[in-house]
């Protein structure tokens, strides 16, 4: 929940998690006698230190105000250590770990009753930044000035305020691998020139191939079924795609629609895309973040579903949020795309199983311990199922740095009564970390700590109950070891790491087997060889599990809306056991993408597995997502023990077994292009009253000829006849068009302006069939003259890397409907001087900005998103589709931004809108560190000729 770790073993902070908190001692009668002998001398001593200093934090936890216990508790403490003198008296060495921004600021989750304007403006009166908002959900990510923070959560419509959420992607790298930390400018540079590259080498050099595409058995099975991905959609959530550009510009990946302002930051979603590709060359793609936050991801999830119309989703994210126990924000948002008839694939994750030795996990029912732990309540949990009282739980030396650990108990989400908190000690019983967050019936039933930075030797941690009844537990040290210590510790372990929405019922959790070369890194020194994978080969039954894939099953207790499934038992033997993972697939594969070559992972796998599911559907369409989940699992090939297991579920897939369970074969697809239309009085308009020629094309994009092709053509449009209603295209060779022509007759009395809609429905001998297109033509005379309608008011600023951004309104009126629309951002003297007055919109750093028109009917027009790098300043820019260039090409080379440029969104989109009303200009600042603001914008419209009477 409070830091974020991109690839795996590298576990790197983020702000918010606890790191390097100084000395506390644990209380007499917690260590286990071989605990206590490794005490110094004077361990009386150190014991009464430990119960001041343990007696203390508690006291801030029973003493904290409203709005203090409505913080996370190592937020409450920090605040309380700066201003409270007895406590910071009282705990001398402690240090909260809560790491504040340069301004003083710390970025958060806050969670509300409703976002509201209200709430909105108060942030931003505070000195916030807002960095993500989720109105359905009811959650805010904000950079928060540190002393405005109890301020917030002691405003009523506040509920929670907890450090940001942190997340990982379940890519497997070398903790010797440095993260790369770089400016904007050096990101640009560096992307910059590695689209030059590829345009290049392109023709050059070969294209990258997954190895899974043959361990598979993908190849073979395109040829034999002759199915490639067409007609399906698949769409990945990731960490970002830096090299998007540069890998389509080698000829990696095509299109992709990426949601807007959501290409997120890195590569992973990059590399997720070209093992799509690779699989299902056919399918379209799409692309969003998930990196903005938990609600944010959620929000995406469904976006990518109803606006981007996604067949297959697929992610590798874990939020440390995420229950076990109960679907949260996030798996419902799984649940319901798959309730609408997608499939979802999600990572299984990297932090490792019990068979193999490479998990940090437990759960179970909470064991009283009868140890009592400070001055106020609390008993600690005992691991030793024995007769022995063992009260800590070892973390392995080797991976005991930067560790995320996290505590979950069997309480509904946003209504745990019992309050359950979590410490780590070092070997002579001082406590490192903390977590100790107060629930009282309104929070959720969670706690998470980081181990030290650097790590270090015999740590060990230790559940406490503070008050409440008797819960089932589950601890993770997510890519750590529970491992046996030096001191006589005994580690506890049991499986089902697997948590979160890779969990959710009809969510396919992906193992990672290798289809190659073997992980080129021990996870701790001393480990077996990791495996290899059969390439050239295909896999087989004897292939070999990777050693960091998480395990399941999965234990869960309650219904997504917080009902119990077992009323009164949500203990060991209460709740639901869900089979997860469900199948394992490809990792250790190459793509083109640097830092993900070879792409090792459960990261990987979930791809593979997603383009495999294209196949199906491509070749089956309309087959039923439980048809579609019985051939995976079906046919997989059992890796472990004969039957589901919880390392591999039922086994690897290979695509040519799956494709033949489904009866795939290759299928047409005859969809209806834009017409072209043509008056029959041979003018170049449409006038009230004319006959218009319509050559209708139909293309057939499948991989099959569609037979028996024909086109129903009509139209809601009043009065309009077209003729004929029908027409036989007969047989469409794959990857041709044929076309026809209908009579389309507009009535006298047609409004000027108003289009005439045409509705075209193709079938064909194909499962597949109809497919259905709207198109539409213009009836009027344009007006040769544009009217101006310029923006008047003050400057804007607009808000450093805040999704509210900036508005700009322009009325309209004396128009009517548009026949052409151009926008323009203006200014009197150009330059590129940081806070110019004399531009239209001054800023930084453009490629920060994303740009919409908004009408007054609601259509929306991208007009510029995140291009032009470095450069500062639009002045003189006119968007318009007849110009000759993208502003998508223009670089930081092209600033001060002048002249014409085609918008991201054609502007004939506007067409026929009715003008008159509040036409809005936005601007969104999608990263942080620059500023600027719009000054000078202007609409320019040009409408319709009014026909001479008698038409």
């Amino acid at each position: 929940m409070r830091s974020s770790d991109r690839s795996f073993l590298s576990k790197r902070a983020s702000t918010g998690l606890i790191a390097g908190m100084s000395a506390l001692a644990l209380v007499a009668g917690m260590t286990t006698p071989a605990a206590a002998q490794a005490l110094p001398a004077g361990q009386p001593a150190a014991q009464d230190t430990a119960a001041r200093q343990i007696s203390a934090l508690q006291r801030l936890k029973q003493n904290q105000s409203k709005a203090e216990s409505k913080l996370d508790s190592k937020l409450a403490v920090e605040q309380r250590l700066r201003t409270d003198r007895a406590a910071a008296a009282a705990l001398p060495q402690l240090r909260s770990g809560v790491k504040l921004s340069a301004t003083g600021s710390v970025l958060v989750d806050i969670s509300v009753d409703k976002v509201t304007d209200d709430l909105l403006g108060a942030l931003t009166k505070s000195g916030a930044g807002i960095r993500a908002v989720s109105t359905g959900l009811g959650e805010i990510r904000a950079d928060v000035p540190f002393a405005a923070l109890t301020g917030i959560s002691g405003r009523a419509d506040v509920r929670r305020v907890d450090t940001a959420s942190g997340a990982i992607t379940a890519s497997a790298r070398s903790s010797k691998a440095p993260a790369r930390q770089e400016t904007k400018e050096q990101k640009e540079a560096r992307v910059a020139a590695a689209v030059q590259s590829a345009v290049a080498q392109r023709g050059s050099a070969a294209l990258v191939t997954s190895e899974g595409d043959r361990a598979h058995n993908a190849d073979t099975a395109r040829a034999e079924f002759g199915v490639t991905g067409v007609g399906v959609k698949i769409c990945a959530l990731s960490d970002g795609v830096d090299s998007l550009a540069a890998s389509q510009a080698a000829g990696e990946l095509p299109a992709v629609d990426v949601l807007p302002t959501q290409e997120g930051d890195g590569d992973e979603g990059t590399a997720m895309l070209e093992i799509l590709h690779d699989l299902a060359p056919g399918a379209a793609l799409g692309f969003a973040s998930a990196f903005n936050s938990e609600a944010s991801f959620a929000d995406n999830i469904r976006a990518l579903r109803q606006q981007l119309h996604c067949d297959i989703i697929v992610d590798d994210v874990l939020y440390f949020v995420e229950s076990p126990f109960q679907d949260g924000l996030i798996a419902r948002a799984v649940n319901d795309v798959t309730a609408d008839g997608a499939l979802y694939f999600s990572s299984a994750g990297n932090e490792g199983n019990v068979a193999d030795g490479t998990a940090g996990h437990w759960e179970g029912d909470f064991r009283d311990s009868g140890r009592i732990v400070g001055k106020f309540a609390g008993t600690a949990h005992d691991w030793d199922p024995s007769a022995t009282t063992q009260v800590f739980q070892p973390i392995s030396n080797a991976s005991s740095a930067q560790v995320p650990v996290t505590l979950h108990w069997s309480d509904p989400l946003g209504a745990s009564a019992n309050d359950y908190d979590l410490y780590l000690f070092d070997r002579t019983g001082n406590v490192v970390t903390f977590s100790q967050d107060v629930q009282d019936g309104e929070q959720d039933p969670y706690e998470i700590l980081q181990t030290p930075t650097f790590g270090g030797t015999g740590l060990r941690l230790a559940v406490v109950k503070f008050h409440g009844e008797n819960r089932y537990l589950s601890l993770s040290a997510l890519r750590g070891r529970f491992t046996d210590s030096a001191d006589g510790l005994k580690a506890f372990n049991t499986p089902g790491v697997t948590v979160g929405h890779s969990a959710a019922k009809q969510a396919f959790s992906v193992a990672a087997a290798p289809a190659a070369g073997p992980l080129p890194f021990d996870l701790e020194p001393g480990d077996p060889a990791n495996p290899r994978g059969p390439y050239p080969g295909s896999f087989s039954a004897s292939s070999a599990l990777e050693r960091f894939s998480s395990d399941g099953p999965r234990r869960v207790f309650y219904h997504a809306n917080g009902t119990p499934i077992t009323p009164g038992n949500v203990g060991s033997t209460g709740g639901e056991v869900r089979a997860k993972p469900d199948i394992t697939a490809a990792d250790g594969v190459l793509t083109s993408v640097d830092g993900f070559d070879p792409f090792f992972g459960t990261s990987a796998a979930a791809p593979h597995a997603a383009a495999i599911a294209g196949l199906v559907l491509s070749g089956n369409p309309g087959i039923a997502p439980a048809e579609v989940r019985e051939a995976l699992v079906n046919t997989a090939l059992d890796l472990g023990p004969a039957g589901f297991d919880g390392r591999t579920g039922a086994g690897i897939i290979l695509a040519d077994r799956v494709l033949a369970y489904t009866g795939a074969s290759p299928q047409p697809r005859a969809l209806a292009q834009n017409p072209t239309i043509a008056p029959t009085d041979g003018g170049d308009l449409v006038d009230p009253g004319d006959t218009v020629s319509v050559t209708l094309p139909v293309a057939n994009t499948g991989d099959a000829d569609a037979v028996s092709t024909s086109v129903v053509l009509t139209s809601p449009t009043a009065n309009v006849v077209v003729t004929p209603r029908s027409q036989n295209y007969g047989t469409i060779p794959k990857g041709q068009t044929v076309s026809r022509v209908f009579t389309v007759r507009v009535p006298l009395s047609h409004p000027v302006g108003t289009p005439v809609v045409l509705d075209a429905r193709v079938t064909f001998a194909a499962a597949a069939s109809p497919t259905r297109a709207s198109f539409s033509f213009s009836v009027g005379r344009p007006s040769p003259v544009a009217q101006d309608f310029a923006y008047s008011g003050a400057p804007v600023a607009i808000p450093d890397n805040n999704p509210l951004g900036a508005s700009v309104s322009i009325p309209v009126s004396g128009v009517g409907r548009a026949s052409r629309v151009t926008f323009s951002v203006d200014g009197a003297t150009c330059s590129t001087a940081t806070g110019a007055t004399t531009v239209g919109l001054d800023h930084t750093f453009v490629g920060d900005l994303v740009g919409t028109l908004t009408a007054p009917n609601g259509a929306v027009a991208t007009l510029h998103s995140r291009s032009g790098g470095g450069g500062n300043n639009f002045c003189q820019v006119v968007f318009a589709d007849s110009a000759t260039a993208a502003f998508s090409t223009v670089t930081s080379a092209n600033a001060p931004f002048t002249g014409a440029w085609r918008p991201v969104t054609a502007l004939s989109g506007f067409a026929a809108v009715a003008a008159d009303g509040v036409w809005t200009y936005k601007v969104v600042d999608a990263a942080g560190g620059d500023a600027g603001a719009i000054r000078a914008v202007s609409l320019h419209v040009n409408g319709y000729l009014t026909p001479p009477p008698g038409g």
